[in-house]
């Protein structure tokens, strides 16, 4: 059976997941949505693509179409995986899956009802290097005592992975931590009991923090540390520190080193070194077994609470 996908948003995160799809077998993405109509013909007719449009309800309404991926703005996330499961559609949302709560608990009870595979594209679970560790952790050979993480960008601007300006603004809570807060409950397998944040001054034109530093701690004593920037000038990305009780370990990305920087080979670990597909790869499984997939709505939706928690901890201060 081939699974054929509708995608929304064809900027840098859309090429991603297009270029990941085209690696994994029997599934072809039949209709491409985002608000520019002439570059996303330019997108479609690279990647061979039938059908463009602006508007996801077009695609919605396309019978043969199986699964839609989400790489809209953040704000738009959770109301189109609704519409997406109202249609029949399996969804799998880019991360975030919100930016307010109960949002998502609308997106996690939606799906209950449905049945339908509902993923969020929290990536780092996929990345063969967090794999590697994972997989470390559930052998009983690693167990996290603390994780070091630093998310950095220069992002002064509201340009895009590309250079193009977005139509949204970016967050650094509701995107950027979300990353760091679900992997470390996830490699921890224990949930997160405490948590704070403090962040800098409001950015004048963006309206958000350009700086934050989140401290959490998992019920089994774990702790993490996680730093954020929109100012950083140098290397750009999350650089994740394992400290272990027997190593640790430096993430960066798909790559992974150990505390000397000595490379670890992760090439073997799942079947490409990419994490986007490999998370593609999850979602199309999922449909196909009928199952939940690893980053399912439902599993990520504690990581939001804690965001949300964290949100009015800040408003507060």
């Amino acid at each position: 059976m081939t699974i054929k996908v509708a995608l929304a948003g064809a900027g840098a995160f859309g090429i991603k997941h297009l270029d990941g799809i085209q690696n994994i077998p029997d599934v072809e993405v039949v209709s491409l949505i985002s608000r520019d109509l002439a570059k996303t013909q330019e997108v479609a007719d690279k990647y061979g693509i039938p059908h463009v449009t602006t508007k996801l309800e077009d695609s919605l309404a396309i019978k043969e179409v199986d699964a839609v991926i989400l790489c809209t703005p953040t704000q738009m996330h959770a109301s189109q995986s609704i519409a997406c499961m109202e249609a029949g559609k399996h969804v799998q949302v880019e991360i975030p899956l919100c930016d307010i709560l109960s949002e998502g608990q609308a997106v996690v009870n939606l799906q209950k009802q449905t049945g339908l595979v509902a993923m969020c594209g929290h990536t780092r679970r996929f990345n063969p290097s967090h794999q590697f560790v994972h997989h470390k952790i559930k052998a009983g050979e690693f167990n996290i005592q603390q994780m070091d993480v630093q998310t950095y960008f220069f992002r002064r601007t509201n340009m895009n992975a590309l250079g193009q300006p977005r139509s949204w603004t970016d967050h650094l809570l509701w995107h950027h931590a979300a990353h760091t807060v679900d992997l470390f409950a996830y490699q921890a397998g224990s949930p997160i009991v405490k948590a704070n944040a403090i962040q800098g001054p409001i950015h004048n034109q963006l309206g958000i923090a350009m700086d934050m530093s989140i401290q959490l701690k998992a019920a089994n004593g774990a702790i993490c540390t996680l730093s954020l920037s929109f100012n950083n000038d140098g290397p750009l990305g999350t650089f994740f520190r394992y400290i272990g009780d027997t190593a640790t370990y430096i993430a960066r990305y798909d790559d992974l080193v150990n505390g000397k920087e000595e490379k670890i080979d992760v090439s073997q670990v799942d079947v490409s070194m990419n994490g986007i597909e490999l998370q593609d790869r999850e979602f199309f499984a999922a449909i196909r077994e009928g199952r939940e997939p690893n980053a399912s709505v439902a599993q990520v939706l504690p990581c939001y609470q804690v965001l949300h928690d964290l949100e009015q901890q800040l408003n507060a201060g």
